[in-house]
């Protein structure tokens, strides 16, 4: 894949009763925050922005970590949004509502 920039949300809804599932949320959040890339933490999902790799490594990483972990049933909705000849950004999108 190319190296232009990319935007995407990642959305974790676990299926649990051991713990509540804000818990295993903020646990998928601190390993984004860790990740170096750019991010953004919303109310329902969290914005990542990166190379497509860096994205996807985040993404694996974020699963990796929930399945390593213990959690018994999530989901993951994803949301990638690609552009083939340059950079796609938050900003771009949503600077005239600033």
């Amino acid at each position: 894949m190319h190296s232009y920039i990319i935007n995407a949300s990642i959305q974790i809804v676990p299926i649990v009763l051991d713990k509540h599932p804000y818990d295993w949320v903020d646990d998928a959040i601190a390993i984004i925050q860790k990740s170096g890339i750019k991010y953004e933490v919303t109310p329902f999902a969290t914005i990542l922005e990166g190379t497509y790799d860096a994205v996807m490594k985040v993404i694996h990483d974020v699963n990796e970590f929930l399945y390593e972990k213990g959690c018994a049933e999530w989901i993951t909705n994803l949301q990638i949004q690609v552009r083939s000849s340059s950079n796609v950004t938050g900003d771009e999108k949503i600077s005239k509502f600033r």
